[in-house]
């Protein structure tokens, strides 16, 4: 199976390794069989978006984010039809707040977002600096990641983390975080998000399966190192969200 991977503004919005949620994606599609092209999409360059399988976003400074933004609000109506149609897609960190209605800055000004979602973001000068242990209605395991932002996202009605142990959510200590409507993964969640949690990477890629009506294989490609991370990582984040 060939994959059409889409990449928004690797340069630009490219914080705490957001580019290895690609990489990974990337490895463990190829070690399924297929054969993955990654398409970088550059600010003021024209981008085919027909045939992607899998677009992607990852963090930014809020500098960074409304220059993102200033170019991807050109491809709004067709990310929105391509999610309609159930094309896999993730926006990490702050690219997630590109997503929704408005995102007001520090300063009180208000961008509108591509209106995907309804939510709205709101920026302050606090930051969110934390780490994040929850869970999501995909599987059983938990979610863990890193958080570190400054805003409060209110009005999302289908989080991808539906509840938290440890950290700050959307809009408030240990709330819901994040955004999932159809095969539409958003998280503020660093990590970067499918590297620490294996368990979130093999949901994204049944989706890109599912999309294209491809079955998957029989057996699951594993990266020990990863899960052996992973494990460490949620068991100290466990005893620490049972200790507070």
């Amino acid at each position: 199976m060939d994959i059409k991977i889409l990449h928004f503004y690797p340069d630009l919005m490219s914080l705490y390794g957001s580019y290895a949620n690609v990489s990974v994606l990337k490895r463990r599609l190829e070690q399924m069989g297929s054969t993955v092209k990654v398409t970088p999409v550059l600010p003021g360059q024209e981008a085919d978006l027909s045939g992607a399988d899998f677009l992607y976003m990852g963090a930014g400074t809020e500098h960074a984010q409304k220059a993102a933004l200033a170019d991807f609000a050109r491809y709004g109506q067709t990310v929105k039809d391509l999610a309609e149609s159930g094309v896999t897609m993730l926006f990490a960190g702050t690219a997630m707040e590109l997503l929704g209605k408005t995102i007001t800055d520090a300063d009180g000004k208000v961008y509108d977002g591509i209106g995907l979602a309804g939510f709205t973001a709101v920026q302050g000068n606090k930051r969110f600096v934390e780490d994040v242990y929850g869970h999501t209605d995909l599987y059983p395991e938990a979610v863990v990641g890193f958080m570190n932002k400054c805003s409060t996202i209110s009005g999302v009605e289908t989080p991808l983390l539906t509840e938290l142990s440890l950290g700050f959510g959307n809009d408030g200590e240990k709330a819901p975080e994040g955004f999932h409507r159809n095969n539409v993964f958003a998280s503020q969640l660093t990590g970067p998000l499918l590297v620490k949690n294996p368990r979130m990477l093999d949901a994204v890629v049944d989706a890109i399966y599912h999309h294209r009506d491809e079955p998957l294989p029989a057996e699951r490609p594993t990266d020990h190192w990863a899960e052996d991370g992973y494990l460490i990582t949620a068991e100290q984040l466990k005893l620490r969200s049972e200790s507070k």
